[in-house]
């Protein structure tokens, strides 16, 4: 089993990214879930969301305290919360900046970053990231594919709101499939 963790802000759409990346998931035959966990429920608030990824049925219960992959919608969050809590050697960070992290990280855990807030308000219009961090991590560690995310974004929106978000997450995943090319 592996597991991931998202660390966001109330509004910045960290329970729909990780329901979508469980969607793509399962839809590429893993057994998988997902879930919340809240503070105080308001928008700007700290929240994190949870997804379990396994061959075989999950039973555990629990929330996701060493997590193999965790998602940082907004890297203010790195100076307020421990996003590498849990975290060990071969665990993948993704996190949403244009600038180096110079917050210390455990040994041997990757970080990658990427600017999703521009690619959000370049084929969205507004600064809502995780559909460009969904495109990431699929980039990043092959957990989802492109095509599985497509399909998981299609069934939750219509129309061309649709559209604009399976462009986000195709720029950012090209964006970080090149990145990790080059490395």
């Amino acid at each position: 089993m592996q597991e991931l963790r998202i660390h966001g802000r109330g509004g910045q759409g960290s329970v729909t990214a990780a329901e979508l990346i469980a969607v793509a998931a399962f839809e590429g035959g893993k057994y998988v879930q997902a879930f919340p966990a809240f503070g105080v429920e308001r928008r700007g608030a700290p929240v994190q969301a949870f997804v379990r990824f396994s061959d075989r049925p999950i039973r555990l219960r629990s929330q996701v305290y060493e997590p193999d992959f965790v998602i940082v919608q907004d890297p203010s969050l790195i100076r307020d919360v421990d996003v590498f809590k849990g975290m060990e050697a071969g665990g993948i960070a993704i996190i949403n900046t244009e600038r180096p992290i110079e917050h210390p990280v455990p040994a041997g855990v990757r970080v990658l970053t990427i600017d999703a807030t521009t690619i959000a308000l370049e084929t969205l219009g507004l600064p809502i990231t995780n559909t460009a961090l969904m495109g990431a991590f699929a980039a990043a560690t092959g957990m989802v594919s492109f095509e599985t995310l497509v399909d998981a974004l299609r069934h939750r929106f219509s129309g061309s709101l649709a559209e604009k978000n399976i462009e986000t997450t195709r720029r950012a995943y090209d964006v970080m499939k090149a990145a990790a090319e080059a490395t």
